[in-house]
C-alpha cells in the first residue's frame, strides 16, 4: 500500500534550531570583526561592491541547494554559464537585439540542465559523472562557437549592470520564488521527499525520475540567469572562460549555509548565508592585504569544517 507523501516526510530527520542558525551567527560574528579590523568594511560602497561581486553566486547556488537537497549536484554550472554568454555574445555578433541575446543564453542554460537530468534519470548514470561530462563539453562548445576569444555584448548589459540594485533585486526575485516553492508547494515537500529517501519517495507515489528532471531542468533556468547578471556585472564581453570555478563556489556557499552532500538536508536561506560568508571572507581578505593564495586556504578550510560539521549532524540522527 502507498504511503502518503506526508508520512514519507515525517520520516526524513529535521533541522534543529541551532543548525539553521549556526551560519547566520558565524555571519554576524565575521562582519562584526571585520568591521572592527578595517573601517571601510561597513562602508556603503564596499557593501554594494560585495552584493555585485556575490550575486552570480548566490543565484547558482540556489539552484545547486534545490538539487543537492534531492540529493543530486551539478559540476556544469560554471561551463554552462561560460556556454549561455557565448550564445548571447553570437547573437549580439549578428545584430540582435539584447533579448535575444539574453532569451539564447537561458536557452542553452535550460537545455543543459535537461540534458543533466534525463542523462542521470532515463541512462542511470550518477550526477557526478554526467554533469562532470557536460563541463566538459559545455567548455567545449564555448570555446569552439567563441573560436576560443572573447565577444563583444550589448551596452544594454553594462546600462542595467551599473545599478546596483538590479543586482539585489534579481537575487531577492530567485531567492523568494526558490524559498517559496521549497516551503509552501507540493514541489518542494517533492524535493526533501526524494533526497531523503528516494525508495520511500517512490511508495508514497511519487515519480522521482520526472521530479530530479524537473529540479535538473530549474537548475538550467537559474543558471541562465545567473548568465544574463554576469553579463551586466561584466558589461562588455562574452568569454568562454566565464564561470570557471563557480561548481565549487556554489557547492562550498551551499554546504556552508547546512545542505547535505547526502541529501534531504538544506534551505535556500542557509545557502544566501553561505555565499555572503564566502563574499565577506574574500572581502574582508582583500581589505586587509591577505595573499589571494591563502584565501583559497581558509575558504577550504571553512568547506572542510562545514562537511565535517555536517557529517556529525547526519550521524547524530541516526
Amino acid at each position: 500500500m502507498n504511503m502518503p507523501v506526508s508520512a514519507a516526510k515525517k520520516q526524513l530527520p529535521r533541522s534543529r534550531p541551532l543548525d539553521k542558525m549556526a551560519p547566520l551567527a558565524f555571519l554576524v560574528a565575521l562582519s562584526a570583526v571585520l568591521a572592527v579590523a578595517n573601517s571601510r568594511f561597513a562602508q556603503p560602497d564596499n557593501l554594494l561592491t560585495m552584493v555585485r561581486q556575490s550575486a552570480v553566486i548566490i543565484v547558482i547556488a540556489t539552484g545547486q541547494t534545490l538539487l543537492m537537497i534531492s540529493g543530486g549536484i551539478d559540476l556544469s554550472v560554471g561551463s554552462v554559464i561560460a556556454l549561455s554568454v557565448v550564445a548571447a555574445g553570437r547573437k549580439n555578433k549578428a545584430g540582435t537585439d539584447p533579448i535575444v541575446g539574453a532569451a539564447a543564453a537561458i536557452a542553452v542554460a535550460v537545455l543543459a540542465g535537461l540534458v543533466n537530468g534525463i542523462v542521470t534519470t532515463k541512462a542511470r548514470v550518477a550526477a557526478f559523472i554526467a554533469t562532470l561530462g557536460m563541463m566538459g563539453i559545455a567548455r567545449g562548445l564555448a570555446l569552439v562557437l567563441s573560436g576560443g576569444v572573447a565577444l563583444p555584448i550589448p551596452k544594454a548589459y553594462l546600462a542595467i549592470g551599473a545599478r546596483s540594485e538590479f543586482f539585489g533585486v534579481v537575487v531577492l526575485l530567485v531567492v523568494g520564488v526558490a524559498y517559496f516553492a521549497l516551503t509552501r508547494t507540493a514541489f518542494g515537500r517533492h524535493i526533501y521527499a526524494v533526497g531523503g529517501n528516494k525508495q520511500a519517495a517512490r511508495l508514497s507515489g511519487i515519480n522521482v525520475d520526472s521530479h530530479m528532471i524537473k529540479v535538473f531542468t530549474v537548475n538550467g533556468l537559474i543558471v541562465g540567469i545567473a548568465a544574463i547578471l554576469l553579463m551586466a556585472r561584466v558589461g562588455s564581453i562574452a568569454s568562454p572562460t566565464s564561470g570557471e570555478g563557480y561548481e565549487l563556489d556554489t557547492i562550498a556557499a551551499a554546504v556552508i549555509g547546512g545542505t547535505s552532500l547526502m541529501g534531504g538536508q538544506g534551505s535556500v536561506g542557509g545557502s544566501l548565508i553561505g555565499a555572503l560568508i564566502m563574499a565577506v571572507l574574500r572581502n574582508g581578505c582583500n581589505l586587509l592585504n591577505v595573499s589571494d593564495y591563502w584565501q583559497l586556504v581558509v575558504i577550504g578550510t571553512l568547506i572542510i569544517v562545514a562537511v565535517f560539521y555536517d557529517g556529525m549532524r547526519t550521524r547524530s540522527r541516526t
